[in-house]
């Protein structure tokens, strides 16, 4: 026995099994029919089956899918047997995500307590984080080795991206640099010489001041401060171009992505810090010294003598020595959680945040590593 019921819907009841052929547009443009065709629906008896055969379908939206969800869960719960056959496999994502959504059947999550889970969760998190450094070992491997290629074969480098770069993160960052390296320097000025005034030392302020400045906080402020600015920059820029499939794009027509995206920026950025660092290093310098004039009294012929007495070259070369490394590390771990950008902007934003957090870590563990191995060698 055949019923037709309109395009929409054909119910054949046979074997004891309901088959109910879905076909035609489910869309909202025929919402109401499909209503119509669907509320008309009634089993005869609890012992048949349903089974709906959809190879029919040439199209569903939303709310055609959620019309067949709905009437499925109808049988369902009136303790019909419904089934799906048929489907194209488009469409059947389509419904089974929606279904996956609104299943209230789900049961309540499992709260975990004790030891074992515990000691479960510090495994899984150790495993993911082997994951993690083996993923980071390998980017920075191709990373080598791209350079490499570069160094070769220099035709293969991209100098208009890297010296774009090289004014991106470097030129156009002077200003805020420089503000920070004043600021930092007269903060340092003004609490060494509170300090230092009660022992009747307050000509140390300058050695204090230069030495902390060349040594460190130079190098160190500048670096956290880049990778705020532009680490953040090389994450979002390469996490929108992934989502974009511009990477993909690349790939198929031979471009090497490290070649065009991730190489240049390492090497911009290796570049532009020590650039930023020389620039912070005097700008913090003439703060101190137009503090010490200020302060301390003293002339500038005065600090300019104090000044060269206290530090030599080799302290000005021990903070320009970090700056590439730092640089490469902000770059490498900013191209590369760009490069793990997937499935929305969501995800852009939040490994965003990750970059720049890593690369302010790393940097201040390695420059915590440069102060350990300076000191056993003297330097």
């Amino acid at each position: 026995m055949v019923q037709q019921m309109k395009q929409f819907i054909s119910v054949d009841i046979s074997d004891g099994v309901m088959q109910i052929g879905i076909s035609g547009d489910w869309t909202i443009l025929n919402l109401s029919e499909v209503e119509d065709n669907l509320m008309a629906l009634r089993p005869r008896s609890k012992d048949h089956g349903v089974v709906f055969h959809c190879n029919g379908l040439t199209g569903i939206d939303t709310s055609g899918a959620w019309l067949l969800y709905s009437k499925y869960k109808a049988l369902d719960s009136e303790g019909y047997r419904a089934e799906f056959t048929g489907f194209r496999e488009s469409h059947f994502k389509f419904v089974k995500s929606l279904y996956d959504i609104s299943d209230d059947s789900c049961p309540e999550p499992e709260v975990r307590r004790g030891f074992l889970y515990a000691l479960e969760d510090f495994g899984r998190l150790t495993h993911a984080g082997v994951g993690h450094i083996a993923e980071a070992l390998e980017f920075t491997g191709r990373v080598f080795g791209v350079g490499v290629r570069g160094l070769v074969s220099p035709s293969r480098l991209r100098f208009s991206s890297i010296v774009r770069h090289v004014q991106e993160t470097g030129i156009n960052a002077l200003p805020i640099v420089g503000l920070l390296a004043f600021l930092v320097s007269i903060v340092l000025t003004y609490q060494g010489a509170t300090q230092l005034q009660e022992f009747g030392a307050s000509i140390f302020t300058i050695d204090l001041v230069a030495i902390s400045i060349l040594r460190e906080m130079g190098v160190l402020m500048t670096a956290i401060l880049v990778a705020g600015r532009s680490g953040s920059a090389f994450a979002a820029e390469i996490g929108v171009m992934k989502l974009r499939e511009e990477i993909d794009a690349m790939k198929v027509m031979g471009i090497e992505p490290f070649e065009v995206l991730v190489l240049p920026r390492i090497i911009g950025l290796m570049i532009a810090l020590p650039i930023l660092t020389l620039f912070a290093d005097l700008i913090g310098l003439a703060a101190g010294g137009l503090v010490g004039v200020t302060l301390l009294d003293v002339s500038i012929t005065q600090y300019l003598i104090r000044l060269n007495e206290a530090v030599n070259i080799q302290e000005f070369w021990v903070g320009m020595s970090k700056a590439p490394v730092f640089a490469f590390i902000i770059a490498t771990v900013s191209t590369f959680r760009g490069m793990q950008a997937s499935g929305s902007s969501e995800s852009v934003g939040r490994l965003t945040t990750i970059s720049v957090v890593q690369s302010i870590f790393l940097v201040i563990l390695a420059d915590a590593v440069f102060s350990v191995i300076f000191a056993e060698l003297g330097i």
